[in-house]
């Protein structure tokens, strides 16, 4: 069976409820009764998607709803308490070194820890004039929410327009106030406003669609792109990412690994500066970046839906297994 207690009235929403025997909807009940209810079913692992986050019931595996209790891609964090005995992740988001800071065990994944599918993109060719993006020059892009952008990532940003003539720095527009604010930091760092463009929410696949009107999608540190990342990857468009020594900060060098594109995974500041100005001067290396991308979208791990539930399903029988041997949680790596 599956519970949720929260999924919303999308149409992904009605996929999953096909997908199970007992879907039961539990957004209203209290914490006591759905451990209660838990419980009477022998539920043997629950995983909890939010963590710290918006509609997250953490008072539920607080009260242990299963025996085995697993934190996975919602939070990209430790969760900091005994009641959480796992954390899906990879060899990148978390090295063996890093481990003293979780207090969960690691369960590994082989390739990457984000599950990913190939989601439908639409036909529609759009033009770069009714984007708002000028008729030429390189179009650097960041479509993380606009809270992810730090002084730091945006100085860096604004050198980098600053080396390449004619290029423009495309957002999204979380609001009409961020996206005045950001204009006026710009004419602060010496760029012009109008070189900032701010794209409006539209529809998944349209929006995966305009991705391939930009060339380089830059990512924001230290929280990086998560599905934000897929989303680019997937529609094609190179993401340049800073790694860092959290968990947040190395998602997109996860899903970069998993794509088989290291080459755009950056350790510096200044590393990710360089690189991001010399892909927009240098057309062949951009564009032989581009072609092993859309080679690498179909041949590598990061799409391959399949692959990871063949790999997670590993993991979650191998914290069963050592729970009815009663041993106490380990760390699981999960062979390729």
């Amino acid at each position: 069976p599956l519970f949720v207690s929260w999924l919303g009235s999308t149409s992904m929403r009605k996929r999953v409820e096909a997908g199970f025997d007992n879907f039961i909807d539990l957004q209203n009940q209290p914490e006591q009764a759905i451990t209660t209810l838990s419980r009477k079913m022998a539920i043997d692992i629950a995983v909890d998607l939010t963590g710290f986050t918006t509609f997250n019931r953490t008072g539920i595996f607080a009260l242990r709803v299963a025996p085995i209790q697993v934190n996975y891609l919602g939070f990209p964090c430790t969760i900091g308490a005994d009641y959480i005995d796992y954390i899906i992740a990879d060899s990148m988001l978390i090295p063996e070194m890093s481990q003293q800071y979780y207090t969960e065990k690691i369960a590994y994944m082989p390739h990457t820890y984000m599950v990913n599918s190939k989601r439908q993109i639409s036909d529609k060719a759009f033009t770069r004039e009714e984007l708002g993006l000028p008729p030429t020059g390189f179009v650097y892009c960041c479509f993380n929410n606009n809270y992810k952008i730090t002084q730091n990532t945006f100085d860096g940003w604004m050198l980098i327009l600053k080396q390449v003539p004619g290029s423009v720095l495309w957002l999204l527009e979380d609001n009409p106030k961020a996206a005045s604010n950001l204009r006026l930091e710009a004419v602060k760092r010496g760029v012009n406003s109008e070189r900032l463009i701010f794209a409006q929410r539209m529809p998944l696949s349209e929006h995966l669609s305009r991705h391939r009107s930009a060339d380089l999608f830059l990512d924001t540190f230290p929280c990086n792109a998560h599905t934000t990342a897929s989303d680019a990857l997937w529609a094609g468009l190179p993401v340049l990412t800073r790694k860092g020594e959290s968990f947040a900060s190395r998602v997109a060098a996860s899903l970069l690994t998993g794509i088989h594109l290291p080459e755009l995974i950056t350790s510096t500041q200044k590393e990710y500066e360089v690189l991001a100005i010399e892909l927009a001067i240098n057309q062949e290396k951009i564009s032989k970046i581009k072609r092993k991308l859309e080679k690498n979208r179909l041949t590598t791990p990061l799409f391959d839906a399949r692959l990871f539930t063949k790999n997670i399903e590993e993991a979650y029988i191998a914290m069963y297994n050592r729970y009815h041997a009663g041993l106490s949680p380990d760390h699981i790596y999960i062979n390729p």
